[in-house]
């Protein structure tokens, strides 16, 4: 039988912790100190521990920190005050799986602990090979192997993380990591990127709707944080959203519930929030365009991912996998990448990252009738800097070469120039769009309305 230890100094919330447990039938032990907690964690062999923050002889963050680091493979949750938002984040930030407020919801409190006793007691040390066959993440870089340690760290958590780093450079496929690694891993992972939801849909793609409740809602729909219950749902580009909507996200993050649009009713929800962005949040806040305390909650703990430039030695192997799953996919023959071509791709700073390299590489494998890709079956690679002084030079010169002939709309002419200048971007970008989009310095959200707009939005490769 699985044991837990509890520990609080409230004889009330002691029982009514072991009667809630002995219901799940799960064996408890009680302690109302630390010191008491100290001496049974070194003579007993728990699965959870759940303790209070309050405690006589000291707080329940540093007992977070020493289980962390004498007994790692012991998940604690942690009971915190009603409303007391900044504690639950620090006692997240030490370590903690989760947290329960007072007064305690039963309901709440047993799909937590459910959650927790499905990790395993002892974390299994993983190869380099079975990660990547489970997470796709390849490398054997510095910076790749601390990025794994911190992945597997993190996946024994329910704390939201936020994921920084560039466009392109695998932001979902470390949040698809972090749920595979977790006690999540057999429920749902929902991925969304916030800047391609219409702004009058928002509301009820998250939260979902009931039938007729606005025009066109001929049935019930289910939302993203119904689809994800049990699960991780991971919101990309998360700074996109309209402030509006960070209030009503907000609210669903604390209360752990939703209310579809034209309902009455409030559905609890289970989900862990995984979001990313290529923005620096800070500078967003200090914009105005994200809420500092939303900021708050899905910050807890930020993970940054490497660009690709920062991690140039990890091309070859990155490259050799694309190539291989290329040839797989449409039934070809091994196909070989020649040391000029591993040369080639390291010497260029890829500001699309890994997705641009794996357009290159497509590029090169579609096109190419020999088993042996050479540097010269590559496309032309032309830095960042190039690109966008490419452009620049483009846009000046259109103006310069204007001629006011009997029917000229400045209108058609700006158009022209702009729908130009948007091809120009997307080629240079490998039709990377959201690349494509920081290029001409805009939101991701601005360039799809021009795409739609100039009538470009079907445009491909």
């Amino acid at each position: 039988m699985q044991k837990v230890l509890i520990i609080d100094d409230e004889p009330d919330i002691r029982e009514l912790l072991e009667i809630t447990l002995g219901r799940m039938e799960l064996a408890s032990t009680s302690a109302s100190t630390l010191a008491e907690a100290r001496e049974l964690l070194g003579s007993n062999d728990f699965h959870l521990c759940l303790t209070d923050m309050r405690l006589p002889d000291g707080n329940g963050i540093d007992l977070v920190k020493e289980i962390q680091v004498k007994y790692p493979h012991i998940p604690v949750a942690v009971i915190t005050a009603h409303g007391s938002t900044e504690t639950a984040i620090n006692a997240l930030k030490s370590g903690a799986f989760d947290f329960v407020s007072k007064p305690v919801d039963i309901k709440k409190l047993r799909v937590m602990v459910s959650s927790a006793l499905e990790l395993e007691h002892e974390l299994p040390a993983k190869s380099n090979a079975d990660f990547e066959s489970t997470t796709k993440i390849v490398g054997e870089s510095s910076q790749i192997k601390k990025l794994k340690e911190q992945i597997i760290k993190l996946a024994r958590s329910q704390a939201p993380v936020f994921i920084s780093g560039e466009s392109g450079s695998g932001k979902e496929l470390v949040a698809r990591a972090i749920h595979l690694n977790g006690s999540r891993r057999d429920k749902k992972f929902v991925a969304i990127n916030c800047g391609a939801i219409p702004s009058e849909l928002m509301e009820s793609e998250f939260f979902g709707h009931r039938k007729g409740s606005f025009t066109g809602a001929s049935a019930d729909k289910v939302g993203l944080f119904q689809a994800a219950n049990g699960g991780s749902l991971f919101l990309d580009e998360i700074a996109d959203l309209p402030l509006q909507m960070q209030v009503k996200l907000l609210r669903a993050i604390q209360e752990k519930s939703i209310r579809p649009v034209g309902s009455e009713q409030e559905i609890a929800v289970d989900v862990r929030i995984i979001s990313a962005s290529h923005k620096n949040l800070s500078d967003e806040i200090d914009k105005g365009n994200l809420r500092q305390d939303l900021y708050y909650r899905i910050n807890v703990i930020e993970l940054k991912v490497p660009s690709l430039r920062e991690r140039k030695d990890d091309i070859p192997l990155i490259a050799e996998h694309i190539v291989k799953n290329f040839a797989q996919e449409h039934g070809l023959q091994e196909v070989i990448l020649g040391e000029d071509a591993i040369l080639k791709l390291q010497n260029y700073n890829f500001p699309g990252n890994v997705r641009e390299l794996e357009n290159v590489l497509h590029h090169s494998l579609a096109l190419a009738d020999h088993k042996l890709i050479s540097a010269n079956d590559l496309p032309n690679l032309h830095s960042q800097a190039e690109s966008e002084d490419d452009i620049g030079t483009f846009l000046t010169q259109a103006s310069d070469d204007v001629e006011y002939e009997d029917g000229f709309s400045l209108e058609d002419h700006l158009e022209e120039i702009e729908k130009t200048a948007i091809k120009k971007a997307l080629e240079e970008t490998r039709w990377n769009r959201t690349a494509a989009a920081k290029k001409l310095g805009m939101t991701f959200r601005s360039f799809r309305y021009r795409l739609k707009k100039l009538g470009l939005d079907n445009i491909d490769q």
